[in-house]
């Protein structure tokens, strides 16, 4: 299987701080969020298992409530400013 790049995946949960998460479960933006789409349609958390939380070094696996999360952002890259959420 060919090396994936990495996507930068910002939750932005209800009442809280937008939480970073570096993942290459992915092939593109484009399939993140479709995966994202699925599990929303389908009332399910979302399951990374190539994760890294907040910049760490370790690779985790990490399930997300999307139920509590008011948008999300898919990057291939991560800045500083997060900017506006939709």
């Amino acid at each position: 299987m060919p090396d994936t790049n990495e996507l930068i995946m910002r939750f932005h949960p209800v009442g809280g701080e937008d939480v970073s998460i570096a993942t290459k479960d992915f092939g593109s933006q484009a399939d993140a969020l479709q995966a994202i789409e699925h599990a929303l349609d389908e009332r399910r958390s979302l399951v990374l298992t190539q994760a890294r939380y907040n910049r760490e070094a370790d690779t985790i696996a990490v399930v997300i409530n999307l139920d509590n999360v008011v948008s999300v952002r898919v990057a291939s890259h991560d800045s500083p400013a997060t900017g506006q959420y939709l």
